[in-house]
């Protein structure tokens, strides 16, 4: 015995005498037990458990139990057999005691549960023992059972005494005390009638079989015996009970889990394992039977226990002589063939070596082991365990066995139909025993050698593991799997045309389970033909399974037989393909675990084709084991089947089949019965009643035959099947009972119940009406928004109208009951409910359209084949149109037809659109609107696709999208995605790929096919996150281009929106290309290529894979190399078309985006093996579906995936794109916006800090070289001083793009900050040198003055000194000592400058009149001009017509050309034409030549662009005067009238220079005016220049400075005060200049910088100040400012910031202000101190003197204060520095008081004003001017190359003066519409032709060198500014906002504030 029957006989044993002990302690018992209970019948008629008075515990037994509960109810003692499920047996134990059978039937199939029941005990237990059945029908509480007793009461073998009914929980006691009190009457009544009678009261004994049917006896043949098994009676003794097999029940660890399921052997196993089997079991029961035992009269074996001998039956069967116990009735008795026996004699105690198997409990418990499932079966599988992305699966045999279940599952998803056949790896071998064969042991005799060949031990082999049968894995995981991975996984099985699992024994309750939940997601779809009048007319029908009613045709095996019964209905259905799995499938093996009881069911669909099996749809249920033990499964077949057909081994009377035969010949059902031991064609017994043999028969004549009855039976009325109804059949549970399944189903049903009567076409119209006509219309307005022709703002104010009031209709129809009812189960239902309620909501909606959707189907094609008809007589008729029409509108009622989930979504994202377009306010709570996209992003994130853009209108609802997406970041977090997008013709399966690729749900159905785009988020798997740089895959499936139903109303234009779209959300797109068609693929890859080119074109840069499905050689190599380089020149052609369209430089397709042939194209094998609608999917198509998920994993890799908020951003980018006819102008990418936006900002942060820094240097630098103390600066020097904070801020710049989440948006810029950071950094030390050195320069100028000031000072001091000494004595007062000085000083002064002449101040009145009358101009003309003072906003003026008079021959020319003109038009136009012609020229913006034009050309002769051009001349003029006036040395040498004589000549040149070419001059006038304005803008310089140079260089200026300084000193030395206290007085004098100088300039330093950091206004980017520039305005509502800003923008922002820092400097933030004063006062005055203590200490440490003293202090003060120079000669006296100190001390004191009153005012008067600060940190940026309405570039670099120009906001073209020409109408519309529009504008003012403004880059470099994105104008700022200042500006312009300018009517209700607060909009990214 091998080790593994080794142990099975071990364990067996060990229950064997645990029922020993169980006898003898029963036995023991002194009181006999006095009526014996035994339940018969059907297991599922009661409720089992702990409640149940009757049978309170689930352990099944045969032996008889004591019941405590039954004696304390009824006061006796009473015992149990549990006999329930029908077993099997052939004996059955001795019972001495009074007994009755409970025979338990189930209300509703009372009546077969009855038969069978009956039969049953009269052929296993005995016909006599019938009187001591009662019969008790079990029923649900609320039953009624009248009915069911009246047709008992129909059975001869019914007696109503003895019947009784009871609740199937058996937990009432007056129901079991009635019961027991009837049995108690029934068991006396037959104690009487058979008194004396002794074989009643010994024992049960076996009996023979009944008797059969005398007309079934004439039916079959004679019973043959079996070859293979000569069966011999048994003898037992009386009483002795022979069990059947060896009990397999024993004792478990308490607590564990119970796996009660039917187990059995493989009922399909192959002969070889039969007898390989039988081998095992006769070794393992310890016995030898020889061949020549065989048919024998049999042996006599001792029995151990009673010592007796008995005969038994030796043939194959294995005994279980000690076991008391029956057979696990949860089992089935094996499966395999029985042993025949005679008529006469009693029946072997085994049927075969087959139901000698030893099964263990153990067995499933051990394979869920195996397959590592055994923590699934409590934890069940989800699908989103499936819907997630991991490694690709392994299509190789190195699958583990633990692996197997999730490799099944994950190939099954994969539509890989070889799920089943999953090779696995082998367990490795040692190295000493590596033979691929195994050797026999035998030894090297001759004997040994044959006794070894003819054994049939197969030694080395039994010792190892059976392989797991395939369907034991599929069952297993079906087991634990919940009930949505169930239906998934069903769902596929169909799909691969596999049987699917009708009626499963549930592992713990032995329950029969219908699966019927998942079923319901299938569909089949047939045809069916019918030929009329020599005309076949096919018709197609598609339905959910569960509905439909189809023959069901139920195959039963009733015994063992050699003949696969599986293989058999193969070749029925399918006959090549394996829909039923059979013993000689690949993987079968001998041992099958959880298959028997199982009922599985497939479908044979029609073709419609002459070659099909059968004419319709039929159902074929294979019940799997010994159907002779499985009783209840075959009673339920039998009643809802068609036609049954039974195979048994032989047909003979006596045969243990021969009553189930008799029964189902007796039925009414037809009957084959296929007989193994018969040689027989088929027969007819009776009608609809057929016998076939299968012996010796071929394979392929018996399906044949069988087809052919069938198709008999068939031909005529049957009963139909309909799966849904296998919820009524009484003892079966539905999974679909379960209580959350049908919470979701009720609250779904709520809903269908308002659609259920209607038709379907109807039903969107009535409660989805918001995505209905309203829809449709507003998509269509909206899109129009974007192709506005005529009055175009007038039009656009109207289509907003138009578009609010739908809005607004939708509001009012939205508050429907089908909607309300959805969106509460939404939100109401938990998570799990919810699901079903969606799947529940879809199956049962899909249900109602099927039936209609078939109906329109079945019209159309029929209404399609009469206009054929018509259309083939060649002959319009009325009919014809007739029929046409009828066609039409059966194609719009199937659009309408079709409903699903996805219009209830669409509908609650139209209702959110609504709302939130109109924000209606919530009325009392949060109103529901405001919770969809929550709702929907819940369902988003567990896997549900959602739509991304509508299909039926063809557009992305923009609100709705955005809303949803942020609830998703919400939930989940901003997380990075990969989105995969997939392109390509209609129904070339490109749903079908994604489901394959990633487990999705994408609609395939050729009936539904996917419309618009849907999005599906796919997380990755936690083992390969690692690899990837994302979170998520989102999968974007789209319609097919080239969609048929869009062929009659559509153009190639809806294909490349779809394509420009997808193609731009995707980081990589999936291009399908279906079939090898090339017409077909050029369509397709020019759309394609186009889309890409855009791409490339607005610097989005996705990847892309061609997907080349349905080819049909993938493997040929050589073709597919070929098939590539036909692709590449393909793509490389349409790339040069493409480039053409789009106006881009392309050659071949890898210029537009990164290709590589040879990697990026991939072949896919078509996914059908065959035909449809039987073929299985093609196991090709699921590698090549690998693969392209192996590739698409490879490229992921290296990306980055997307945030989801930048997702969000794009889908709003592009949509708004597309809107527009020129996408690539169009496209305004607000993330890479956004991103940049925030980059200027920090640019801003980054250069303050450079600035700041340079300017804390350069007040360090300044004093000292003001004071002297330095002459040179190098710029080495700067640098050095700058490094370390200009080595932060180049870090800091690495950090942020490498570090920021905008990373690699952030790339695309970074060298181009880099270098303008380093350029700043650049200017900035050029600049502060520059300022130096020309200090420096002013320095070197004046030296010999310095040295004369020295001199004078020392002089001065001396003479000071001397005349206090001589006054010391005396007792003069204040009030003298001041007039003596004052003489004196006068004196002084008069001799120290008696060689020197004071500098005079300058008039420049008087010499500018000077130089314009040089220039010929009269005086009084100056004065006049002065006076009005009109020259001062000469650039601003709105119209120069009063300058301009034409030249003479020019004027002549045009007056005759325009005569000319006019007389030609006359000639060519008349009337209405005329008109109509000059209105369409001034909509084109064409010039007009009409009369009452002309007049108006005289009055206004200036066109608005030659305006400008003079307006640019004159700013240009004043630009290079004043470039030239500051290049003189004004404030080194003075100022000289000659340099104003030197601007008027430069600007009179200029003049004339403007003049020539032009065909007018200008008047005097603008000269005069002209040198006036330039002379005013360069007077304040002059002046302050001037005045420095006077200043630094006037010895009386400087004298008069210095003499109250001196009055002090001579002060001091009358009184008598030393020299330390005198030279302290000086030194603090001194002290205190520089410091009010260091801090004002520090303090101007320090408010500029706050206010970079703090203020609003200051603090963020161009734009950010723009905005605040225009509140600003728009606050003041000052005209003259406005136009300031129109015409000079900079100026009016230089006036706005110096406004802002004054506001802030004295109001607003003027305590803030004056704390940076004070802390910079303390600063100072605590390094004055620490400076004073440290020079004294040193000095007197060193023993110094006072000269010592000053350098030391004045280099403690440096850098941040600087001393002038003192002279110490006069103070050498000097010595006790610590007096000094103190004095100096004391005056620092004086000094702190005083500086701490210093006044705010003073600050913009010092040379760091803040506000000239700001100014150039603000203002060094782009001011270029938009062409059309002169809006500002508000790029924060000034050069910004070879970024264009651009502004987020535009404004109408006529605030800049822009009107019709030759009309007085002022531009109305925004530029950023006109360039979305159809209109044509003139380059320049004198060119002759026009452009289209869609192509105004192409009007030169002005235009080209701007970027224009169409943006709807929405911006009311400027709206409100033309209302609001319409006058004024129609009078600056002299001209009307009228005709095509007049000002649309709702512009007027625009307020301020709306004005205000639409600039937040403009600084938006969108």
């Amino acid at each position: 015995m091998n080790s593994h029957d080794a142990q099975h006989s071990k364990r067996d044993k060990n229950v064997q005498g645990e029922a020993e002990n169980t006898s003898s302690s029963t036995g023991s018992n002194a009181v006999t037990p006095e009526l014996t209970l035994v339940l018969i019948g059907n297991k599922d008629s009661i409720e089992i458990g702990s409640k149940n008075i009757l049978l309170d515990h689930d352990k099944e037994i045969h032996v008889k139990e004591f019941s405590s509960r039954l004696y304390d109810l009824f006061a006796r003692q009473i015992s149990l057999i549990n006999m329930l499920g029908f077993p099997n047996i052939e004996k059955v134990p001795v019972i001495k005691d009074d007994h009755a059978f409970i025979l338990l039937i189930s209300n509703g199939l009372h009546d077969s549960q009855y038969t069978s029941g009956m039969q049953w005990l009269e052929r296993k237990i005995g016909k006599e023992h019938s009187s001591y059945v009662m019969t008790v029908m079990t029923h649900d509480s609320d039953d009624i059972c009248e009915s069911a007793l009246q047709d008992l009461k129909a059975k001869s073998s019914f007696s109503e005494k003895r019947y009784h009914t009871c609740t199937r929980s058996m937990m009432d006691e007056n129901e079991i005390i009635a019961l027991l009190e009837k049995i108690d009457d029934m068991v006396s009544e037959n104690r009487q009638m058979t008194e004396g009678q002794e074989a009643h009261h010994e024992a049960l004994r076996t009996v023979k079989e009944t008797e059969t049917d005398n007309t079934f006896e004439d039916a079959v043949e004679d019973f043959k015996k079996d070859d293979n098994c000569k069966a011999r009676q048994a003898e037992v003794s009386p009483g002795q009970y022979q069990p059947t097999d060896k009990d397999f029940t024993g004792q478990r660890k308490k607590g564990e889990t119970k796996l009660k399921t039917t187990l059995g052997e493989d009922s399909e196993m192959n002969d070889d394992s039969r007898e390989l089997h039988k081998e095992g079991q006769k070794k393992e029961g310890g016995m030898d039977i020889s061949k020549e035992n065989v048919g024998g009269k049999g042996s006599e074996i001792n029995n151990k226990h009673t010592g007796e001998k008995s005969e038994i039956n030796t043939a194959s069967c294995e005994l279980s002589q000690e076991s008391n116990i029956l057979q696990h009735p949860s089992t089935p008795p094996p499966t395999h063939s029985g042993d025949n026996v005679d008529e006469n004699k009693e029946k072997p105690l085994c049927n075969s070596s087959e139901e000698k198997r030893k099964i263990s409990p153990q067995e499933p418990e051990m394979l869920f082991k195996r397959l590592k499932l055994q923590d699934k079966c409590q934890t069940k599988w989800s699908p989103k365990e499936f819907i997630q992305i991991g490694r690709p699966v392994k299509q190789t045999n190195e699958i583990s066995e633990k692996d197997l279940a999730y490799a099944f599952l994950q190939r099954l998803m994969m539509l890989d139909h070889r799920a089943r056949y999953i090779p696995v790896k082998q367990k490795k071998l040692d190295a000493s025993n590596s033979q691929a064969v195994h050797m026999s042991k035998s030894e090297d005799t001759d004997d040994d050698d044959l006794d070894a060949l003819y054994s049939t031990n197969t030694e080395s082999g039994q010792s190892q593991e059976n392989q797991v049968h395939p369907m034991d894995v599929q069952m297993a995981v079906f087991h634990c799997s919940d009930s949505f991975l169930k239906q998934k996984m069903i769902t596929k099985l169909s799909q691969c045309q596999y049987a699917l699992p009708l009626l499963v024994p549930d592992l713990v309750t032995t329950n029969i389970v219908c699966p019927l939940w998942t079923f319901r997601q299938i569909t089949k779809t047939w045809k069916t033909s019918t030929t009329k009048d020599n005309s076949t007319t096919v018709t197609m029908k598609s339905m959910p399974v569960y509905n439909a009613e189809t023959p069901m045709v139920s195959f039963f095996r009733l015994g063992s037989m050699s003949l696969s019964k599986s293989q058999l209905m193969n070749a029925l259905i399918n006959d090549r393909h394996n829909t039923f799995f059979h013993r000689n499938c690949p993987g079968s093996t001998k041992s099958r675990h959880l298959m028997d009881g199982v009922a599985e069911i497939a479908w044979y669909c029609p073709a419609g084709k002459p070659n099909d099996f059968f004419l319709d749809c039929i159902a074929f249920c294979n019940l799997h084991g010994d159907s002779l033990a499985i009783v209840k499964q075959r009673e339920i077949l039998t009643e809802m089947s068609s036609v049954i057909v039974v195979l048994v081994p032989t047909l003979e009377k006596n045969h243990e089949s021969s009553a189930v035969i008799s029964m189902l010949y007796k039925s009414s059902k037809p009957l084959i019965i296929l007989s193994a031991d018969n040689e027989c064609s088929a027969v007819e017994m009776k009608p609809q009643k057929y016998k076939l043999g299968l012996k010796e028969r071929s394979q392929s004549d018996v399906p044949e035959e069988l087809k052919k009855i069938i198709r008999s039976i068939l031909s005529r009325p049957q009963t139909s099947f309909q799966l849904k109804t296998m919820a009524k059949v009484s003892g079966v549970r539905v999974d679909e009972d379960m209580e959350v399944c049908q919470n979701g189903k009720s609250a779904a049903m709520e809903l269908v119940k308002l659609i259920e009567r209607m038709d379907v076409s109807e039903i969107k119209e009535k409660f989805l009406p918001c995505q209905g006509q309203l829809w449709y219309e507003w998509c269509k307005i909206n899109k129009e928004l974007y192709h506005l022709k005529g009055h175009i703002e007038k039009e656009m104010v109207q289509k907003r109208q138009q578009l609010k009031e739908i809005r607004q209709k939708q509001c009012n129809m939205s508050n429907n009951e089908m909607m309300r009812l959805f969106t509460e189960s939404l939100e109401r239902l938990p998570p799990n409910d919810r699901e079903y309620f969606l799947k529940w909501t879809q199956i049962l909606i899909d249900a109602l359209s099927k039936d209609d959707l078939s109906s329109i189907l079945q019209s159309y094609d029929e209404t399609w084949s009469e206009v054929l008809v018509l259309k083939n007589k060649h002959e319009k008729s009325a009919q014809l149109n007739e029929k046409q029409a009828e066609l039409e509108h059966l194609s719009k009622k199937l659009q309408s037809a079709t409903f699903g989930l996805e219009h209830l979504f669409r509908e609650m994202g139209q209702i959110y659109e609504a709302h939130k377009f109109l924000e209606r306010p919530s009325l009392g709570r949060q109103t529901e609107w405001t919770k969809y996209p929550e709702l929907a992003a819940d369902l988003m994130i567990k896997g549900h696709p959602m739509e991304l853009m509508d299909g039926d209108a063809g557009h992305v609802p923009l609100l709705w999208i955005s809303s949803l997406l942020k609830e998703v970041i919400k939930k989940l977090g901003d997380q990075k995605v990969f989105v995969l997008s997939v392109l390509g013709v209609q129904s070339s399966g490109k749903s079908t790929m994604l489901n394959a690729m990633f487990g999705l749900q994408f609609a395939v159905s050729a009936g539904r096919c996917t419309k618009g785009a849907y999005m599906q988020l796919v997380k990755l798997s936690e083992e390969i996150k690692k690899d990837y740089k994302f979170e998520y895959v989102l999968v974007v499936d789209t319609e097919g281009l080239r969609a048929l139903e869009l062929a009659g109303n559509a153009t190639l234009h809806h294909d490349n929106e779809l394509a420009t779209f997808v193609v731009g959300l995707g980081n990589m797109t999936l291009i399908n290309i279906f079939g090898e068609n090339p017409a077909d693929m050029q369509d397709v890859l020019q759309i394609v290529v186009q889309a890409f080119m855009r791409m490339k074109k607005v610097k989005l840069s996705p990847s892309c894979v061609f997907v080349h499905q349905n080819v049909t050689d993938i493997s040929a190599v050589e073709k597919n190399m070929d098939g590539k380089r036909r692709l590449q020149e393909k793509l490389d052609k349409m790339a040069q078309l493409a480039a053409k369209e789009e106006v881009c430089d392309v050659e071949c397709f890898s210029d537009v985006i990164a290709f590589d042939v040879q990697k990026d194209v991939k072949y896919f094998a078509q996914l059908w093996e065959g035909s449809p609608p039987m073929a299985p999917p093609n196991p090709g198509y699921s590698e090549s579906v690998q693969e392209l998920k192996a590739v698409i994993l490879s490229k992921a890799s290296h990306s980055t995936g997307i945030l989801l908020s930048h997702f969000n951003a794009k889908i709003q980018d592009l949509w708004n794109a597309l809107m527009n006819e020129h996408f690539v102008f169009s496209f305004k990418n607000t993330l890479e916006i956004a991103v940049y936006r925030k980059l200027e900002a920090q640019y801003g942060n980054w250069t303050w800090a450079l600035r700041s820094e340079m300017l804390n240097i350069e007040n360090q630098l300044y004093p000292r070289i003001e004071k002297g103390q330095l002459d040179k600066v190098d710029k080495v020097y700067l640098e050095k001083q700058m490094s370390k904070k200009y080595t932060e801020i180049t870090k800091a710049i690495v950090a942020y793009f490498e570090d920021d989440k905008d990373k690699e948006m952030l790339v695309q810029w970074r060298s181009r900050f880099e270098i303008k950071i380093d350029e700043f950094h650049e200017e900035l030390v050029r600049d502060v040198k520059r300022k130096l050195d020309e200090l420096i320069q002013q320095n070197n100028a004046r030296k010999k003055f310095d040295n004369k000031m020295t001199e004078f000072e020392n002089n001065l001091l001396q003479k000071s000194k001397e005349l206090a000494h001589l006054l010391k004595c005396t007792d003069a007062d204040v009030e003298e000592l001041k007039g003596q000085f004052n003489t004196v000083w006068s004196l002084w002064v008069k001799e120290l400058t008696s060689d020197t002449k004071p500098i005079e101040n300058i008039s420049l009145d008087e010499d500018q009149c000077n130089v314009l009358g040089g220039l010929g101009v009269e005086s009084s003309f100056i004065i006049e001009s002065k006076q009005s003072k009109k020259y001062k906003n000469l650039s601003e003026t709105g119209n120069y017509c009063c300058y301009r008079t034409p030249k003479k021959s020019e004027k002549l020319y045009e007056e005759s050309q325009q005569s000319q003109k006019n007389k030609n038009k006359a000639d060519r136009d008349t009337g209405k034409q005329s008109k109509i012609f000059d209105i369409a020229r001034k909509f084109m913006g064409m010039a007009s030549t009409t009369q009452q034009e002309q007049q108006h050309k005289s009055k206004n002769s200036f066109q608005h662009e030659e305006q400008e051009m003079i307006r640019l001349f004159i700013n240009q003029v004043e630009q290079e005067c004043l470039k030239v006036m500051k290049d003189k040395p004004v404030a080194t040498r003075g100022y000289s009238s000659t340099y104003l004589e030197e601007l008027a000549k430069h600007v009179k040149q200029r003049v004339t220079e403007f003049e020539s070419g032009r065909k007018y001059t200008f008047k005097k006038e603008f000269t005069v005016d002209l040198l006036l304005y330039v002379f005013d803008r360069a007077e304040s310089w002059l002046l302050q220049s001037h005045k420095t140079y006077k200043d630094n260089n006037d010895v009386f200026t400087y004298l008069d400075s210095k003499e109250k300084e001196y009055y002090n000193i001579f002060r001091s030395f009358c009184k008598g005060s030393s020299s330390v206290v005198v030279f302290g007085e000086i030194m603090c004098e001194n002290l205190k200049v520089s410091a009010v100088e260091a801090v004002y300039n520090k303090t101007g330093v320090g408010i500029a910088g706050e206010m970079v950091c703090n203020f609003s206004a200051f603090s963020g980017n161009r734009l950010n100040l723009e905005k605040h520039v225009l509140a600003s305005l728009a606050e003041k509502e000052d005209f003259n400012s406005f136009i300031t800003y129109i015409r000079n923008p900079r100026k009016q922002v230089e006036a706005f910031i110096k406004e802002e820092v004054e506001k802030y400097m004295f109001a607003t933030q003027k305590g803030k202000a004056q704390t940076i004063l004070n802390k910079n006062v303390e600063d100072i005055t605590r390094l004055v101190s620490q400076a004073l203590f440290g020079a004294t200490d040193e000095v007197k440490k060193k023993k110094g003197d006072i000269e010592m003293w000053v350098e030391k202090f004045s280099s403690k003060l440096e850098p941040n204060l600087t001393l002038d120079t003192i002279s110490c000669q006069n103070f050498s006296d000097i010595n006790n520095f610590d007096f000094l100190k103190e004095e100096i001390e004391k005056g620092l004191k004086n000094i702190r008081s005083e500086m701490n009153s210093l006044s705010l005012n003073k600050v913009n008067e010092c040379r760091q004003k803040p506000e000239q600060i700001l100014i150039d940190q603000l203002c060094n940026c782009c001011w270029e001017r938009c062409p059309f309405c002169a809006s500002v570039c508000t790029n924060t670099l000034k050069d910004h190359s070879p970024d264009k120009h651009s502004v987020p906001f535009h404004r109408p073209s006529g605030i800049k003066g822009w009107h019709g020409r030759g009309t007085v109408d002022l531009v109305i519309d925004f530029c950023t519409t006109l360039v979305a529009s159809d209109r044509r504008f003139y380059p320049e003012h004198d060119s002759e032709k026009t452009v289209p403004y869609k192509q105004y880059q192409t009007a030169g470099e002005k235009y080209a060198s701007w970027s224009l994105t169409a943006d709807a104008s929405m911006l009311a700022y400027w709206k409100w500014f033309i209302c609001h200042f319409q006058e004024e500006l129609e009078d600056y312009y002299n001209l009307k906002f009228q005709g095509w300018g007049e000002i649309p009517q709702q512009w007027k209700h625009l307020s301020k504030k709306d004005a205000i607060e639409s600039l937040n909009e403009m600084c938006s990214p969108r």
